[in-house]
């Protein structure tokens, strides 16, 4: 072994290594290369073993254990069962072990059982037979044992066991079909290519004659790149180098469609392919109730600890006495006498510690993650939120964040396949000016109804003909469509027309599809690509053939895709599509002027367009194109970057022929949507790939923008005018010139009184703003800060040419920004992934193009009108029911444990318990679990239907106003107030006392004996009646599922506590409960005292929910109010405006109008009807006016969303 082979070895095996080469050599059916090659050097790669599970059965206790006690309460909890077994406290280890124990096996059950299933997935998939070639035959193993190295054998519509280099196929072009609905959701065909000089290769016996090695990174997630090169070892000295793209790499997960087999060798194997690397998990998301219930549970350790260190300190104080300290029936043994101050107190601290441990509800996160897991079905289970034509409704992938739904304030929305439905249809193309559209050419004949379209002249010069036909020509070749005949689609047989079979297309971009139909319905027809042929048939129905000899691959840095074919007379072209702002800087000749106006114009109507140019190549030129193109192929290092330095000499020097112009429509109910999004008070960003001024007209005709919406730019164009500094202090001064200050946070989105602002930014303009300030540039650090305030003041903003990395640049900077506002994203494509991923709340739509936004989102979405129930619906309900129930339960918990605080004062500091153990441990698992649970699952507080008709309503619950502080104190003072009602009106019964016959202490008003479990009990009562009152009290919607658990509760506590007390129980070693119910309910003025309490504690309430209502209604409580009186009949004849508090006078309401006229419109726009009514004018609807509320007035801009009344048609 000489040194060099040293070298490599350590090179390679030694990350630490400057010159270390992040690659792998995969021999192929793990042949040893012919002698003289590169030293053979066999490396250990994991077998093709799946897992996707978290725990085995050996490490599933521990694992889970320590996860769990990762979580503050249950660790605080566990030291607290802890304390009590070591020390000598006054409540059994039981009361806080058993909760705990609920608590854990709950929780450990859900995803015991969650991973049981990965593991049954796991081992179906790791069993599958897979075919391997082996010494010239094949035979079958477990996928599980397939290595890589192994050479594999698929057949038609089986799917790819592991990550595979594409070797050969049945077919003679050595191409494959293959979908990848399982990656990325897109059902499209895509075609993969087998290594040309392996294409041959096409028996078992052939295969295993092949010698080579391959070359490629190590593995990584990306699904669209790989870079590696084969070396193939034939007769002569040096191996031949081909290089390998991603175009042969055949994903594991993907399926083998319309090609009878294929040979192809094992490259990346189990958890190394490249779908495994993308099962990583998402970065924990929490949603503002989780951060506030963590914070008030800060707040009740702190009220925990002064409690107990009060009790301490009070017990010494009272103990300073020796008669106090050491009465003479509770002599101290020597061992206390002896023990030290300090311990007995910090024992003692202990104790008190145990004793109110309880005033920390464990329980509340169990029932929280139950109300969050049941929860979600309830967006699953929506009929309303099912889309029939993809035959799927919502999903949800996390629960975690369901209440986040209804705390959103900027929504962050993609454009194409978003908004719009990205589903292309061709309307028109330019060609030196002259316009062609589909429906009035045909065959070269100008049917009727076409002439008021410029068309070409009846006798076009030769050299406009020439450039005609080169424009068709090149969209026909220029494009990676392919064409199916007689296939089902969808279990549609397509293809069959009148008796004979006709193509279709398929394609991984619509546009592309759209692009090629077009050119069909204008005489050009794509026929298919056939031994590197792409035959096309013309106008007089000849058929061309042209060659294809390289393809340089669209990318959206680029903007634009090339081909460069040979036509049968020998010429080479280089046909180029793309972007107009990729394609015009490189044209040097053509009628670019004519073009760019046309281009503009339909831009502007919202269409998207294209730019098509083309060079000739002289032989020479082709021949320095491959020689640089395969230099950069073959490149293992940097691979992406020069390839791009290569297209960027290869596409230049263009002469442009046209543009063409495609229209994606806007989806069903998105300007609804969005107009709803802005009366709930959130603020819609628009980031989009697309030009500004297509983008612009989609955003007026989806009424993100309004006609009088004053329209701020700070784009390239501008920056290059005056500088990025002047550009946005410019714009600072316009949106702060009318209210200083302030932002438009503190007004409503709608008020009238002040300037609606749109701003218009683009991603270059964007980098500008967001680069960090240089050393010596005045004041460049502050852009960020000047660019939000802008932002903060307008209602809408507009983000286009943006990459998908600056989508999520743009979320992260507004969730950065002071107010930490709750950030939404929605989109549908892998290029929105990054921006979902940031985004507090994640939406994916199912799209066309593909469902990778869908698998990486916290909820999935059919179409975009559907994020308004969503949000405005079932975001409501989520917020509103859990806000409920965190400050409940902190309530009960303040209600059960404070009575125990004040019983120490009146036992002498001695930590004796108040309830019987029965009663700690079941209070928060049985007595008031149940109610809670179903009433945050349940509850509706208003009407469906309103909270769609009204999207305002969403304003009273925004900024987490529910769980804000003085709500969270007003709920804890009276918690306070309810123990103190509790204790001193069971006190007070107890206050005369004399002796019975027996003995026996008897209570004289009450009748009952008079003892501190009587008295506990008495107290207890009163405390589970009164906080299961409470919860009715606030119910608005009952059911008889209400009515069943909430009497059904008492029920059953008054029945076990009948059998507990009834019935001497063996296994106990203490009978003091027997009887002391049934004696405490035999007492007549005890019946008397537990109503009184209980209505006593309520009073507050009721009187402050009473006066509230009657004096300063919110919205929320008129509406309510109103219902109730109208009987639940309240959606549907209701003015809502006259419930709302009068709200500022709202300006002239040419608001949500749009005539921005787009082609698609099957109707022309309605004209209306306009009155004069108190000022500026508003479009006038009629509805009737019910007597109540405020004065009924117009709904126009400044008022509250109504649905929309009959129009006044002229």
């Amino acid at each position: 072994m000489d040194f060099s082979t040293i070298r490599n070895l350590i090179s390679r095996y030694c990350a630490g290594e400057e010159n270390w080469v992040d690659s792998r050599t995969v021999y192929i059916g793990h042949k040893v290369p012919p002698p003289g090659a590169e030293a053979y050097i066999p490396q250990r790669y994991p077998d093709n073993r799946i897992i996707s599970s978290k725990y085995t059965f050996w490490n599933f206790i521990p694992k889970n254990l320590f996860e769990q006690f990762r979580r503050i309460a249950n660790f605080y909890f566990l030291i607290i069962f802890l304390v009590q077994l070591i020390i000598d406290t006054p409540t059994s280890p039981i009361t806080s072990g058993l909760p705990l124990f609920f608590v854990i096996t709950v929780t450990a059950i859900k995803q015991g059982y969650e991973d049981w299933l990965r593991h049954k997935a796991d081992n179906a998939i790791n069993q599958c037979p897979v075919h391997v070639v082996q010494h010239g035959k094949v035979v079958r193993k477990q996928s599980r044992k397939l290595q890589v190295g192994d050479v594999v054998l698929v057949k038609e519509d089986e799917t790819f066991p592991c990550d595979l280099i594409l070797l050969s196929t049945s077919r003679d072009d050595g191409t494959c079909f293959v979908t990848t609905a399982s990656l990325d959701g897109e059902s499209s065909h895509k075609t993969y290519y087998a290594v040309q000089d392996t294409k041959a290769f096409n028996t078992e016996e052939e295969v295993d004659t092949l010698q080579a090695t391959i070359e490629c990174e190590q593995p990584q997630p990306d699904l669209y790149k790989f870079v590696g090169r084969i070396n193939i070892y034939l007769d002569r000295d040096e191996p031949i180098a081909r290089p390998l793209g991603s175009e042969n790499l055949l994903l594991r997960g993907a399926t083998l469609k319309n090609t009878e087999y294929i040979y192809a060798v094992a490259i990346y194997t189990g958890m190394e392919t490249k779908m495994a690397l993308n099962y990583q998990s998402k970065s924990q998301k929490r949603s503002a109730v989780e951060k506030s219930m963590n914070a008030y549970l800060i707040v009740y350790l702190c009220i925990l600890i002064s409690k107990a260190l009060i009790n301490t300190v009070l017990k010494y104080v009272w103990q300073a006495d020796p008669n106090r300290d050491e009465p003479w029936y509770n002599q101290k043994t020597e061992t206390e006498r002896q023990r030290h101050i300090l311990i007995r107190a910090f024992t003692d601290f202990l104790a008190f510690m145990v004793l109110f441990n309880y005033i920390i509800p464990v329980s509340m996160y169990v029932t929280v993650e139950m109300q969050k897991f049941l929860g979600s079905y309830f967006i699953s289970w929506d009929d309303e939120m099912f889309d029939e034509e993809l035959g799927e409704g919502a999903l949800v992938n996390t629960s975690d964040l369901n209440e986040e739904l209804g705390q959103v304030e900027y929504v962050f929305t993609d454009k194409t396949g978003t908004l719009t439905e990205n589903n292309m249809e061709f309307i028109e193309c330019c060609v030196d000016g002259h316009v062609y559209v589909p429906h009035a050419i045909c065959n070269g004949q100008i049917m009727s109804g076409a002439s008021s379209i410029d068309m070409i002249d009846s006798s076009p010069s030769a050299e406009s003909k020439e450039h005609e036909e080169l424009f068709f020509r090149a969209l026909c070749l220029c494009h990676t469509v392919q064409v199916k005949e007689e296939e089902t689609v969808d279990g549609i047989k397509r293809g069959i027309h009148q008796g004979k079979a006709t193509s279709f297309y398929i394609s991984s971009s619509p546009d592309e599809v759209a692009l090629v139909e077009g050119m069909k319905r204008l005489g050009f027809t794509y026929l298919r690509l056939k031994d590197s042929h792409m035959e096309i048939q013309n106008r007089e129905d000849e058929i061309e053939r042209f060659e294809l000899l390289e393809v340089l691959n669209f990318d959206s840095v680029r903007r634009r895709m090339s081909v460069i074919v040979r036509s049968n007379s020998g010429e080479l072209y280089l046909f180029c599509k793309g972007a107009d702002s990729s394609i015009f800087p490189r044209v040097i000749s053509g009628k670019v002027d004519q073009v760019r106006a046309r281009v503009e114009h339909n831009a502007v109507e919202g269409l998207r367009t294209l730019c098509v140019a083309y060079k000739k190549l002289s032989r020479e030129e082709y021949e320095q194109v491959c020689h640089l193109l395969n230099s950069a192929k073959l490149a293992l290092q940097d691979r992406d970057k020069k390839l791009a330095e290569a297209y960027d000499v290869i596409e230049r020097d263009f002469i442009l022929l046209g543009a063409t112009a495609v229209e994606d429509r806007l989806q069903d109910k998105a300007a609804d949507t969005i107009e709803s999004l802005h009366k709930a008070g959130m603020k819609v960003w628009v980031l989009t790939g697309d030009k500004m001024e297509t983008a612009a007209a989609t955003c007026y005709a989806s009424k993100l923008f309004r006609r009088n919406t004053q329209i701020l730019e700070l784009t390239t164009k501008r920056t290059e005018e005056q500088s990025l500094h002047d550009v946005l202090f410019d714009l600072s001064r316009t949106v702060l010139r009318q209210h200083g200050s302030m932002t438009r946070d503190t007004f409503s989105g709608l008020s009238g009184d002040f300037q609606d602002y749109g701003l218009i930014i683009d991603g270059a303009t964007l980098s500008a703003v967001m680069k960090p300030a240089q050393e010596g540039s005045g004041g460049g650090g502050n852009y960020k800060e000047i660019f939000l305030e802008i932002c903060r003041n307008c209602s809408a903003v507009l983000c286009c040419r943006m990459a998908p990395l600056q989508k999520a640049q743009i979320v992260k900077l507004i969730k950065a920004s002071k107010e930490h506002p709750i950030t939404l994203a929605i989109g549908d494509g892998a290029n929105d992934v990054s921006m979902i991923l940031e985004a507090h709340v994640g939406i994916g739509i199912m799209g066309k193009e593909g469902r990778q936004a869908a698998r990486n989102s916290d909820y999935a979405i059919p179409k975009f009108k559907h994020l308004k129930k969503m949000l405005l619906v079932h975001g409501h309900y989520y917020y509103i029911r859990i806000s409920e129930l965190v400050q409940y339960f902190f309530y009960k918990n303040v209600c059960f444990i404070f009575p125990q605080f004040l019983y120490q004062f009146f036992c002498g500091f001695s930590q004796q318990p108040l309830y019987d153990t029965a009663y700690l441990t079941l209070y928060n698992i049985s007595f008031t679990s149940l109610p809670i649970l179903l009433y945050s699952l349940i509850e509706q507080h208003i009407n469906m239907d309103i909270l769609k008709r009204d999207p305002s309503l969403y304003r009273d619950i925004a900024k987490n106003s529910l769980l804000q502080w003085p709500i969270f104190v007003y709920w804890t003072f009276l918690g306070v107030f309810d123990a103190v009602v509790f204790f001193f009106g069971a006190f007070f019964l107890f206050d005369n006392t004399t002796f019975t016959s027996n003995g026996q202490l008897m209570a004289t008003n009450t009748q009952m004996m008079f003892g501190n479990w009587t008295f506990g009990t008495l107290v207890f009562t009163v405390l589970v009646f009164t906080v299961t009152l409470k919860l009715a009290l606030d119910t608005h919607y009952w059911t008889w599922i209400n009515h069943f658990v909430i009497w059904g509760s008492l029920l059953f506590y008054v029945i076990f506590s009948l059998l507990w007390g009834g019935i001497i129980w063996p296994f106990l070693n203490y009978q003091r409960m027997y009887y002391v119910f049934m004696q405490m309910l035999a007492s007549g003025p005890a019946w008397l005292s537990i109503i009184l309490l209980v209505m006593v504690s309520l009073l507050p309430d009721v009187v402050k929910k009473v006066l509230c209502r009657a004096l300063w209604p919110t919205t929320t409580e008129r509406i309510q109010n109103a219902d109730k009186l109208y009987k639940g009949h309240l959606s549907e004849f209701t003015p809502l405006s006259s419930l709302h508090a009068p709200p500022v006078r709202g300006r002239g309401g040419n608001e949500g109008q749009n005539h921005t006229h787009r082609r698609s419109d099957s109707s022309p726009p309605k004209k209306v009807m306009y009155t004069h009514w108190g000022g500026g004018p508003n479009y006038c609807t009629f509805r009737s006016f019910l007597p109540f509320g405020e004065n009924p007035r117009l709904s126009g801009v400044g008022y509250a969303y109504t649905a929309p009344g009959p129009e006044t048609s002229v």
